[in-house]
C-alpha cells in the first residue's frame, strides 16, 4: 500500500491505516529505528510483559524464596539512631 508523507508542524509524518495498526498491535506510542535505509516502527511493549507468567513458574519450582533472610537484618543503627 502506498501512503503520502504529510507536513505536521515542523515535522513530517505518514497516515497508517487502522487495519495495519490492529494487525501489529501498535497503539499510541511506538519505537522507531533506522536499519539499512528503512524506518522500522514497532509497538512499545509493556516493560513488565510476561512477568506474571514468570512469577508463577518461579513459584511452581520454589525459585521465589527471598535472597536475604529478613530475620538477620537487625543493626544497632535501628535501635540507637532511628527515631519515631
Amino acid at each position: 500500500m502506498r501512503s503520502r508523507i504529510v507536513k505536521i508542524g515542523n515535522s513530517k509524518g505518514i497516515r497508517i491505516p487502522k487495519p495495519f495498526l490492529d494487525q501489529t498491535g501498535i497503539g499510541e506510542d511506538v519505537e522507531l529505528e533506522v536499519e539499512s535505509n528503512r524506518i522500522i516502527v514497532r509497538p512499545v511493549l509493556d516493560s513488565r510483559e510476561g512477568w506474571e507468567d514468570s512469577f508463577k513458574a518461579m513459584a511452581e519450582t520454589g525459585d521465589d524464596k527471598p535472597l536475604i533472610d529478613d530475620e538477620n537484618l537487625d543493626h544497632s543503627w535501628d535501635e540507637e539512631e532511628w527515631q519515631w
